[in-house]
């Protein structure tokens, strides 16, 4: 089933945030053509940011895996001649690569770039005819070839860049490589190709859910030195003793109606736990395991390493122990728990406030009960399974019987009470389709749990309610039905029509077809650029995982090195092979990338920060591993800073960038909150979190 470009209209924005940054990290100063009245290319990127850092960089370790690949790059000529200025070459952003490199016998792209339009478009580059693949520890070309222009050379518009592409998928030896012009005496960051490399990429990106974990200790020997902080929010008032809030006694709440609600995950930048987001994310972990086990050990240094579980099995039983607890005794599940905030979490002293249960979040917490009942006992867990599974047919009874409960937080009774809303649409038309179509997934993972026939006759009954386009907007969705489609006592007319219409769906001119047509001079299309939107990174990392899914759900018959390349390409753009040359994640540099986020709106790693504000600038930095929500062409600086009297934070303008840029270069680097709300640019936000590791994890093999 084919379809148009998702509407702008339909586009859920949540409290998600994006940025831009650039790094130092190695390297000495690159050299290009500059056009007049511009400035030289630095050694890291050529994208701006609020601060100058020289992070120092380390040696990559690697633990991660290969997936099969097909290699059709055709190449000009294999050579052992050293590179005589390999040396002395400059490292250059305009020659940009995955920045912890390539699985052996995946398809391999630099992209080589010259700016046309945006904050660089001053500058220039134009590659020699000919580009090295060289080794690193020998000096050595082990591969000389022609570069590709892309479209006939006609400008990127989503970029902004004129591209071509250097293919080196034919080389499959392990080893330290950089791509190197001579000609310029310029070269690509330093990567890898090995099995394992993207392994402890996957250890750092899940360790940010124990750096969230709230009312938890981060001590020595899990947290790093640098980011150890005593456990949050324990304090008399806070979350052993949540209260209803009460917008006629804001300070204080309702008195009488304390909860233990402690435990759970800080939902983003900000501390609050949202009960329909905590939901998603259980259940996007929870399908991260399954699609791939074998990424997934005992061994990522978190206090519940080597108890014989999969780690990340224990941080989703960190999360349900919370979503037990936001659960009423009569099966309903509360919407949401507002906490204080301040820089290290430890330090938050004001009041925790919980919202009533809403018929959303107990129908999202249906669905993960459920499914985590399911998961956690094929694995043996059998008490905590029977346990997840009596909840779920509790909440699910509820929001039966209650099926029109809305609580929008944070407006008007509930105005200060946590920060996005996470309710359903406020429209009544689009809000009953919401809660059916929430009610459904339920079922769903529900029949899965108990094979209970009426919660079967749900899912075959609503089928027609379902999402109506194959994209990275409905991925959650998507992946329930598929979820469905394979399990033993799903419908069976039903499972091949939903297999079939996705894998219809994927091979339309949005998705495969837009791969196969060479559409994206990065390699990742997205459907247009008015798909950039606030949360980027995640649409990347979803729309990759979508491609992937018609291999983890058996989805008609495209070949896999097709699909598994497809895939990789949106890996590889987070990773650094984007318009800025930078790796989406925070502060790698222990894993030996060039340029990574140095900055993010987070509370703990706040703007001005002694500790831990800019990498280069403050003490320590953010901790590693967070995705940032990426480039957002729809950034606006606060309304206030047009008002007759703006703020004086706001400055004479709005930040450009982000502002006023074409769609990937829509990004800073930068952290300050209001009047600049940064966190439409460089927020973390666990959704983007779940949908990368879901990607990443692929790729991964613990075995």
């Amino acid at each position: 089933m084919s379809q148009p470009n998702f509407p702008l209209s339909k586009l859920f924005i949540g409290i998600a945030f994006t940025g831009l940054i650039t790094a130092c990290g190695g390297g000495g100063g690159g050299s290009s053509n500059v056009k007049p009245s511009s400035t030289p290319v630095t050694s890291s990127s050529t994208a701006p940011s609020t601060s100058s850092a020289t992070p120092s960089s380390s040696s990559l370790a690697q633990t991660s895996s290969a997936a099969p690949a097909s290699s059709s790059a055709p190449v000009a000529s294999s050579s052992t001649a050293a590179v005589s200025s390999i040396g002395v070459a400059s490292i250059s952003n305009f020659i940009v690569v995955d920045q912890f490199g390539y699985l052996p016998a995946a398809q391999k792209v630099a992209i080589l770039r010259d700016p046309q339009d945006g904050y660089d478009k001053n500058q220039s580059y134009t590659p020699g005819a000919t580009l090295s693949l060289v080794d690193m520890n020998t000096g050595q070309a082990v591969l000389t070839a022609e570069v590709k222009v892309w479209n006939e050379g006609k400008m990127h518009s989503t970029s902004g860049d004129k591209v071509w592409r250097f293919d080196f998928s034919s080389i499959t030896t392990p080893g330290s490589y950089a791509v190197v012009d001579s000609s310029q005496n310029l070269r690509s960051p330093t990567f890898k190709i090995a099995a394992d490399i993207y392994k402890p990429v996957l250890k750092h990106a899940f360790r940010t859910f124990f750096y969230q974990r709230a009312g938890f200790a981060k001590k020595l020997p899990y947290a790093e030195t640098s980011w150890t902080d005593e456990a949050s929010h324990l304090k008399p008032g806070q979350d052993t003793e949540t209260r209803l809030f009460d917008i006629a006694n804001k300070d204080d709440g309702k008195a009488g109606t304390e909860k233990d609600l402690s435990g759970g995950w800080f939902d983003a930048g900000d501390f609050n736990k949202y009960t329909n987001w905590h939901a998603d994310y259980l259940i996007n972990l929870l399908h991260a395991y399954l699609e791939n086990p074998a990424a997934w050990g005992d061994d990522f240094n978190i206090p519940e390493s080597g108890n014989g579980v999969p780690d990340i099995i224990d941080e989703i039983k960190w999360g349900f122990d919370w979503l037990k607890k936001m659960q009423n005794s009569d099966g309903s599940v509360l919407s949401i728990q507002g906490l204080s905030h301040a820089s290290p979490p430890s330090s938050a002293s004001g009041r925790s406030f919980y919202g009533p249960a809403s018929t959303s979040a107990s129908l999202s917490t249906a669905a993960a009960f459920a499914l985590g009942g399911k998961v956690l006992g094929d694995l043996g867990i059998n008490d905590y399974a029977a346990d997840l599974k009596t909840r779920a047919a509790s909440a699910w009874t509820w929001a039966n019987a209650n099926p029109a409960v809305i609580v929008h937080n944070n407006t008007g009774i509930y105005a200060g009470l946590g920060a996005g809303d996470q309710e359903v649409n406020s429209d009544p038309a689009k809000q009953t389709e919401e809660l059916l179509r929430k009610k459904t997934r339920a079922a769903i993972y529900l029949f899965a749990a108990t094979d209970n026939a009426t919660y079967q006759t749900q899912v075959t009954g609503n089928y027609g309610n379902r999402a109506q386009w194959v994209d990275h907007w409905n991925e959650n969705e998507l992946m329930s039905w598929l979820y469905y489609a394979n399990l033993s006592g799903a419908d069976i007319t039903l499972a091949a029509n939903i297999k079939n219409q996705y894998a219809s769906a994927m091979n339309s001119n949005i998705n495969l077809g837009a791969i196969s047509a060479d559409s994206d001079a990065y390699r990742v299309s997205l459907g247009g650029d008015s798909n950039f939107t606030w949360g980027s990174n995640r649409s990347m990392s979803r729309k990759g995982t979508s491609f992937y899914n018609l291999i983890s759900y058996s989805a008609g018959n495209t070949n896999s090195d097709t699909v598994k390349n497809a895939a990789l390409g949106y890996l590889n753009y987070l990773h650094g092979t984007n318009p800025q040359g930078m790796v989406y994640l925070s502060n790698m540099y222990s894993l030996g990338v060039h340029s990574s986020v140095n900055e993010f709106y987070h509370t703990w790693f706040t703007n001005g920060s002694p500790l831990w504000d800019r990498v280069g600038t403050s003490t320590y930095g953010p901790a590693p591993g967070f995705l940032v929500g990426g480039p957002n062409p729809y950034y606006d600086w606060d309304g206030n800073c047009t008002s007759s009297s703006p703020n004086s934070g706001c400055g004479s303008a709005a930040p450009n960038p982000p502002k006023g840029q074409p769609a990937m270069k829509a990004y800073l680097d930068f952290n300050t909150s209001w009047p600049l709300n940064s966190w439409q640019i460089t927020e973390n936000h666990n959704d983007y979190q779940v949908a990368y590791l879901r990607l990443l994890s692929k790729f991964v093999n613990n075995q």
